[in-house]
């Protein structure tokens, strides 16, 4: 195994790995429960969304261990499935098999341009200081999913700023909705505030918070993954940590449910349908474009953001990586292994599939080699059996972790210049955009259109990479798009 993995060679033991694999695993398992209930909306069967959720992970996650041997988990990605929903589905009005069929186009795309090396001319395009900016933007963006899912902010909107309820424009008349209120969306006119920690759930948090950084200060092994066990079991006499085991997420539900979505992308209901009728091809190819474009970008920004800070990808291996040939380096292997993940989940029955920025808590554990990522593969199958075990853990033990992890992945912005503006513009704009957009995509699209709009007036055009140039102007495409659909 010490072969295998090159456990030595990377200053790691089986141990360690291990529990970074665990850590990774409760970091992102949510998804197992999230992915489910926002899919489900469009019609799809929730159990069959939950196993094929975690088919995906599972197959995808192995594949980057395996073959990558790096520490990277993968799912669906949330933002993603947002979007299957709530745009394409919804908006658009496409039905969920034929979303499951332009999720399975873009899987593709994703294999083309990775092996065509598309991905890797992108990566070599980017500018250092924006590499740094995307690797604190990463930090900023788990600390704020941290603080988020800990309860700590609580957020005031304005009526005139409430811009539609159950995604119809709001109408200031209308009092009551058939169903409920399923979602809320507001403009600028939305204030955070911290809340008053009356809530037992917010207080949990702040002591997982207190425990984690006494951890990771007294360097205590294991830190991240103890805080979530100790906060955990703190959990249970405050009423947060709730003990009843649900059987509803039971496998045998979960099989009985997936011949229904499992190959629906390719039935007359799927890809039949998305292509039978010409006059809607201009907006399938919208569609895909959209899907991939933020598909790709979620995934280097992880890479970029987390590979750089830890050593994961070394400066000898993006060396190899520019002048080598095929699959010859860790980040070639890692892209490829993201690459064909989508298309695996939208055989089965999900949106699109993505490296997880939650993979930033095993590392910081201290994972380094493929075998973090076997372990949260084999802890995704074995949740198919222990799925309601599994949802006994609270956000609140989670979020704490993630925060420690981000103010660690913070540790790039010291690479960054602040005193010159033409580095630090573009840096802050990638860095916080990703944060508070919640979207690692669209904080790069910002660090990129501010980085080429300072040189081109600064005289400097020439010094952007071509590729940088293409990709900006594909960005503000993707914005543009994304406005007219």
């Amino acid at each position: 195994m010490d072969r295998y993995f090159k456990l030595t060679e990377n200053r790691t033991k089986i141990s360690t790995e291990l529990m970074a694999g665990v850590t990774t695993f409760f970091a992102m398992s949510y998804i197992l429960f999230v992915n489910p209930s926002v899919l489900s909306l469009t019609g799809m069967p929730s159990q069959a969304v939950f196993l094929a959720t975690i088919i995906a992970s599972a197959v995808g996650t192995l594949f980057m261990g395996l073959f990558a041997n790096v520490p990277y988990a993968l799912a669906p990605g949330m933002g993603l499935n947002a979007f299957f929903t709530y745009t394409v589905c919804f908006a658009l009005g496409f039905s969920w098999q034929e979303a499951l069929a332009l999720v399975f186009i873009c899987g593709l795309i994703n294999i083309l341009i990775t092996v065509t090396k598309v991905r890797k001319m992108i990566i070599k395009a980017i500018p250092e200081t924006l590499q740094q900016a995307m690797g604190g933007g990463i930090g900023v963006f788990i600390a704020y999913i941290g603080i988020k899912n800990a309860g700590f902010l609580q957020f005031t909107s304005e009526p005139s700023s409430i811009v539609s309820i159950n995604n119809q424009a709001f109408d200031a008349a209308q009092t009551t909705f058939k169903g409920g209120i399923t979602s809320i969306v507001s403009n600028g006119g939305i204030v955070p505030a911290l809340v008053n920690f009356s809530q037992s759930g917010a207080l949990l948090a702040l002591l997982g918070l207190a425990i984690v950084i006494i951890l990771l200060v007294k360097k205590v092994p294991g830190a991240v993954l103890l805080s979530i066990i100790i906060t955990t079991i703190v959990g249970i006499p405050m009423g947060v940590t709730n003990l009843h085991v649900s059987g509803a997420n039971s496998l045998g539900n979960s099989i009985s449910q997936l011949h229904t979505t499992f190959g629906a992308a390719f039935g007359a209901h799927g890809m039949g349908a998305l292509f039978s009728n010409a006059d809607k091809l201009p907006l399938v190819i919208m569609t895909i474009f959209a899907f991939s474009f933020s598909d790709t970008f979620d995934t280097l920004g992880t890479f970029i953001g987390t590979g750089r800070r830890t050593g994961i990808f070394s400066a000898e291996d993006e060396q190899e990586m520019e002048n080598g040939h095929g699959f010859s380096s860790k980040m070639d292997k890692a892209l490829f292994a993201d690459s064909i993940a989508t298309s695996i989940g939208a055989i089965f029955g999900t949106s699109n599939t993505t490296t997880y920025v939650e993979s930033a808590a095993g590392i910081g554990a201290g994972g380094r080699t493929g075998l973090t990522s076997v372990v949260t593969a084999c802890l995704f199958l074995l949740s198919s059996l222990f799925a309601p075990f599994i949802s006994i853990i609270p956000t609140q033990a989670i979020a704490p972790a993630l925060i420690a992890v981000g103010v660690m992945m913070m540790g790039t912005f010291k690479e960054i210049d602040w005193n010159n503006l033409e580095e630090a513009i573009p840096a802050f704009m990638a860095s916080i955009f990703m944060g508070l957009c919640y979207n690692i995509s669209y904080g790069i699209a910002a660090g990129f259109i501010t980085y080429c709009l300072i040189k081109t007036i600064t005289g400097k055009a020439k010094e952007i990479h071509p590729v940088l140039w293409i990709v900006t102007i594909g960005f503000i495409a993707n914005f543009v798009i994304l406005a007219i659909i």
